[in-house]
């Protein structure tokens, strides 16, 4: 089986051979191979060198229908698209897109003869691509590559790769788990992808270790989610993770599990926390951070004083000081007090923006 460094000379003789600029990219129009020979466009450099495509290249593309080309194309000169007049064949193994092979023809006087050596090309490098799927490292590195792409954001192609990569059924659905445990896929940001139905036991293991001591709680993004969703399941393991740092109390780590706490992580960031009560920020801005903590964990213990001491350990008496210092501060009666609520989001909100990565 052919190496991508013969692949690569193959296309460099092609070039050479054809005189123009030849161009092998994937289905995603990332280059793979190109040769240094003939002139060149903008959409060509720009894919090169930027590892970036014109939109208006791409529509050109969909609208000539070329992914389901079976043999070379010759593409116009268009304009708008920056782009010269050229050749395409598309990449196949099956019924499989690999990629795209390209060659640039401005003058339009590539001859019916010639057109072999393009088809000999782009089998050699379909064939690569297709072993390359097949090989440990090849399928390892793709897949994380198209993870990546799907944890960045919506990107209906590289569910469609994954799933033809991973021979996954097209109604596959997923949840995200951090900080990574057992089994799934590596993400990102010590995140991990399990398919729905494989996490389950999974999760649940990891949630009753944590509760056991012997392992952390693992956030997990609540609900199965598409494929293509992947990156809504990653943003919401990553906020019930910055949740639990900030110290929700949860009936189990989940998305799903967050209850009032939505209000919390959805705060939208033109919302300061002085905004909702001012003595929040100005407990924070003490010198002295019991009080603080203090008035969160009263709060949190719905007022229960008894059960506050018990939190922190403190004799009741210390805890009455610390109340009467928290008022003062904050001009909340923490008893009756009619802002006690706002107060006590507001400290839930200073602490979750505070507990971000």
């Amino acid at each position: 089986m052919a190496t991508s460094a013969e692949v690569q000379a193959t296309v460099d003789r092609l070039g050479a051979d054809l005189g123009r600029a030849v161009l092998v990219e994937d289905p995603q129009h990332r280059p793979l191979w190109w040769s240094r020979q003939g002139r060149i466009d903008p959409t060509r450099m720009r894919t090169i060198l930027e590892r970036e495509v014109h939109p208006a290249a791409v529509a050109v593309v969909a609208r000539l229908g070329l992914a389901k080309a079976t043999g070379p194309v010759r593409v116009p000169a268009v304009a708008e698209a920056e782009m010269l007049a050229r050749w395409c064949l598309p990449l196949r193994t099956n019924r499989d897109l690999l990629g795209y092979l390209w060659v640039l023809d401005p003058d339009q006087t590539l001859i019916e003869a010639e057109l072999p050596a393009l088809v000999a090309c782009a089998d050699l490098a379909a064939a690569h691509l297709a072993q390359q799927r097949l090989t440990g490292d090849g399928r390892d590195h793709r897949r994380a590559a198209l993870l990546a792409q799907l944890a960045a954001g919506e990107d209906l192609d590289a569910a469609r790769e994954l799933i033809r990569l991973e021979e996954l059924d097209p109604a596959t659905t997923v949840v995200v788990t951090s900080p990574p445990g057992p089994g799934g896929w590596d993400l990102p940001g010590r995140m991990k992808v399990h398919l729905a139905g494989a996490t389950a036991g999974a999760a649940a293991g990891a949630t009753a270790g944590a509760h056991a001591g012997s392992e952390p709680v693992r956030a997990t993004s609540g609900p199965p989610l598409p494929l293509a969703k992947l990156h809504v399941a990653v943003s919401r393991a990553r906020v019930v993770l910055q949740a639990l740092r900030a110290g929700a109390t949860l009936s189990r780590p989940s998305w799903d599990a967050l209850g009032g706490w939505h209000l919390i992580v959805n705060a939208p960031d033109e919302l300061a926390v002085a905004d909702v009560h001012p003595g929040a920020p100005a407990l924070a801005a003490l010198d002295r951070a019991d009080l603080l903590l203090t008035a969160r964990a009263l709060l949190d213990s719905g007022g229960d004083v008894a059960r506050t001491a018990e939190l922190l350990h403190i004799h009741r008496t210390t805890l009455y000081y610390r109340i009467e210092r928290i008022e003062a501060v904050t001009g909340v009666n923490l008893k009756t007090g009619a802002e006690r609520d706002d107060l006590h989001l507001a400290l839930r909100l200073w602490a979750y923006r505070n507990a971000a990565d």
